[in-house]
């Protein structure tokens, strides 16, 4: 078995246990011809994953939080892969989330997008979310209300997403921090920390935990 073999087999044992086995082949062989660092951490309330370019010696690196689901893990991946290409090609000059970034996306997650690769309702939101991707998979509510379904991990029973929430409910976002649910914008909610008065907008979405 050659080197590159050995590292391919290497990155397919980790990704075997993050993302849908269909992807991991190709994943694989993108950690390799892409050489970014890919790193799995706690679970991150503002982020799903992110992307920093090489810097002080080290190479590209991309970071996904641990607890994502397959199918939410391995979309998160490919947006940040997207990230890389769009950086090598672009550097600095374009947008974050320009035509750039989404072009690449979309090139890079179109191979993928076969019915049998997915739940039909996560393939019939991924595939509509990629007429026109957005700056994260999390803003598609359509996309991540369906991959909501497939969260497998267990969560604390208290737990309910905010748009369930009455309006001027009190309650905790990462365990610690009292809000107090306020009107609906466009697609989020405007919540007022009690402590400090300082106003979050809120994916309605978010899991929160409502006191007893």
């Amino acid at each position: 078995m050659t080197l590159r073999e050995q590292q391919i087999q290497r990155n397919s044992d980790i990704l075997k246990k993050y993302i849908p086995e269909f992807a991991v082949p190709q994943i694989a062989i993108w950690i390799i011809e892409f050489d970014f660092k890919l790193k799995i951490t706690k679970e991150r309330s503002t982020k799903l994953g992110d992307y920093t370019p090489p810097r002080d010696g080290l190479n590209h690196t991309i970071t996904i939080n641990h607890n994502l689901n397959p199918f939410s893990f391995f979309i998160t991946l490919v947006h940040e892969i997207a990230h890389l290409q769009t950086y090598n090609h672009y550097r600095n000059r374009v947008a974050p989330h320009g035509e750039e970034w989404k072009q690449s996306f979309r090139i890079l997650m179109t191979p993928f997008l076969h019915p049998e690769n997915f739940p039909l309702d996560v393939f019939y939101a991924l595939r509509k979310y990629l007429q026109n991707p957005a700056a994260a998979s999390c803003s598609d509510l359509t996309l991540m209300r369906t991959l909501k379904l497939y969260d497998t991990h267990e969560s604390n029973g208290h737990l309910i997403l905010l748009e369930h929430l009455p309006y001027r409910t009190h309650f905790l976002f990462n365990g610690n921090r009292l809000f107090e649910k306020g009107e609906k914008l466009r697609k989020r909610y405007r919540c007022k920390e009690i402590a400090t008065g300082a106003v979050y907008l809120f994916s309605p979405l978010a899991e929160v935990e409502v006191l007893e």
